[in-house]
């Protein structure tokens, strides 16, 4: 069995989560969260408890989506000869950072339409941490992978944003989850401005099909698409009609896009559909990112 990658402390004891049980019913119960968490960022390992713990570095939000399959799975009996990946299987870790240049944008990605998970949606660059990897290491890697971007030491900071328990397919009515993970987002707050970093971006179009940068405005827009509800949040009335990204080529070029903004407010649909869209957990994060700005 591999290393367990998550943790959790329950009653002050150290329990690893089978694939099928859902870490924010067994941290915060029923609701709609988010559920304060008190976090210990180990290398490869994250612990997390509902009460403070000796070697706790973090309190952060932990969430998951108001469809979140696992949350479904627990409140109802599984069908004969329905079956989840099995019991040895825990609970896998994922990082993700929200780059914020220094005239407060954040860097999205388009992941390509031929990825087996989640084609298509716009997310902040991440991938899974390496078993012996400090997570903030894990986050950058990641961006260099994908992005191209590799940000030198002394120049930009970062703090814990939050957790997000990730679920894919994203709905029951998509099909039986094949992969659970529990994604830390981290805001890595660059001294370069937007221009300066995208100079240096070179997108790895086995994994990212477009970019764009995004500003508090488009940001809050975007956030407030909740997925789970039928109404929008109060929307500015003044939202630009579309929004400059940057889309690959197949020859290996780039091309300037106008993406309308209209696809960015889209939510998780009912069935099984790779139109693009933000992932839920993005929406997540970008509220954060927003209140961290105003604080």
């Amino acid at each position: 069995m591999a290393a367990t990658r998550v943790l959790l402390l329950l009653s002050g004891r150290p329990e690893s989560v089978s694939f099928a049980q859902s870490v924010c019913g067994l941290l915060g119960g029923s609701g709609l969260g988010p559920w304060p968490t008190h976090c210990g960022l180990k290398r490869g390992q994250l612990v997390l408890s509902d009460k403070p713990f000796p070697g706790a570095s973090a309190r952060l939000p932990l969430q998951r989506p108001p469809f979140c399959p696992f949350a479904a799975l627990d409140q109802q009996p599984r069908a004969p000869g329905v079956e989840l990946p099995p019991n040895g299987r825990g609970v896998d870790l994922g990082v993700a950072v929200i780059l914020q240049s220094s005239d407060q944008t954040v860097l999205l990605t388009r992941r390509t339409s031929t990825l087996k998970v989640s084609p298509n949606l716009w997310v902040p660059p991440g991938g899974h941490v390496e078993p012996d990897e400090e997570l903030l290491d894990g986050g950058l890697r990641e961006l260099w992978e994908e992005s191209g971007l590799q940000l030198p030491q002394g120049q930009f900071s970062w703090v814990p944003l939050g957790l997000w328990e990730s679920a894919y397919p994203p709905k029951l009515s998509w099909g039986l989850p094949k992969y659970h993970h529990i994604v830390l987002y981290l805001l890595v707050i660059s001294q370069e401005s937007q221009q300066q970093l995208q100079a240096r971006i070179q997108p790895n179009a086995g994994e990212v099909s477009a970019f764009m940068w995004l500003g508090p405005d488009i940001a809050a827009a975007v956030a407030a698409t909740e997925d789970g509800t039928e109404t929008l949040k109060h929307l500015p009335q003044d939202l630009p009609s579309s929004v400059p990204a940057v889309e690959l080529a197949e020859n290996g070029g780039a091309r300037l896009l106008a993406l309308p903004t209209s696809t960015l407010l889209r939510t998780t649909p009912a069935t099984a559909d790779c139109r693009e869209r933000v992932s839920s957990g993005t929406k997540f994060a970008l509220t954060l990112w927003l209140q961290h700005l105003g604080r």
